[in-house]
């Protein structure tokens, strides 16, 4: 069964949630609707996603999109620190640097991912982060110093960034704002993304070949424009999924995509189950980091 943690309980108090946790056996799997970054410290223990198994080690972070569900399993005195932003903190400012936007987007959604990243970092990088989480939950329990909050938040992502951005060929050329056409089109489909779009289109929107907006899309997120519109389909339907009783062929109809068998193929290539088997699997309360 895969329960659910929920953005509206868990970020009561601002967009930003932290804690470090001592896992002495098993998390269930669990889903999101906001993003979770894990951050894996001494102990041992597997992870379990809809792509496999595979053992944790020191310095392991997992980045999970709204949407996908992982769990742990087998953990022996097993430290994980959890960094959650909602969906209020995941829009487009962060797109901006690129170091970003492949470890909170293109590396997720990567063929085959299915919303789940892992990468590795050295083992005191990651020890650093932790403690940093470490006081960011200290911050928030206070309830009195959201700047720092903030800070501890931005020192996190910069050693993950620093860890997992080694400077690799796809890095070549990477210019440190994104284009503003995919800026503006990002704006677009996000806006409505169930709206029948059409690559011409939106690269006549932005006075662009559709050809080369596809090949910004590529270079800055690591997919076309219409494989960005998926992913955020996906997320959106997942969220309904869960927070609403909508028919599931309604909900599909609701993110744009109308034919229910199409429906049902597209978010299984995305999420790793069909509409009807991840909504049965989310109808528990939430569960575990």
């Amino acid at each position: 069964m895969v329960t659910t943690l929920h953005e509206q309980a868990l970020f009561a108090d601002g967009p930003i949630w932290g804690g470090r946790h001592r896992l002495t056996a098993g998390v269930e799997p669990h889903t999101h609707d906001f993003l979770e970054i894990a951050i894996v410290g001494p102990g041992g223990g597997r992870h379990v996603t809809s792509a496999g198994e595979r053992p944790l080690r020191h310095g392991d972070a997992i980045v999970v999109r709204p949407g996908a569900w992982h769990a742990f399993r087998d953990c022996a005195d097993l430290t994980v620190a959890n960094c959650c932003l909602s969906e209020h903190a995941l829009r487009a400012e962060l797109y901006q640097l690129p170091a970003l936007r492949r470890l909170l987007w293109t590396d997720p959604v990567a063929s085959g991912a299915r919303g789940v990243a892992v990468r590795s970092l050295d083992p005191p990088d990651a020890d650093e982060a932790i403690a940093q989480i470490e006081l960011l939950e200290r911050d928030l329990e206070s309830g009195r110093r959201p700047g720092r909050t903030l800070g501890r938040l931005i020192t996190v992502l910069g050693i993950l960034t620093d860890g997992t951005d080694r400077g690799g060929p796809e890095d070549a050329g990477l210019e440190a704002a994104v284009h503003p056409a995919v800026a503006a089109t990002i704006a677009r489909l996000e806006a409505a993304p169930s709206a029948p779009w059409r690559l011409d289109e939106l690269a006549e929107a932005v006075n662009l070949d559709p050809a080369y907006l596809g090949r910004l899309f590529r270079r800055y997120l690591g997919l076309s424009p219409l494989g960005f519109l998926a992913r955020v389909r996906a997320e959106r339907a997942a969220s309904l999924l869960v927070n609403s009783a909508l028919p599931v062929a309604r909900i599909g109809a609701s993110v744009g995509w109308d034919d229910p068998t199409y429906f049902a193929r597209r978010f299984r290539s995305l999420v790793g189950l069909t509409p009807t088997e991840y909504r049965r699997r989310n109808r528990s309360g939430p569960a575990g980091p």
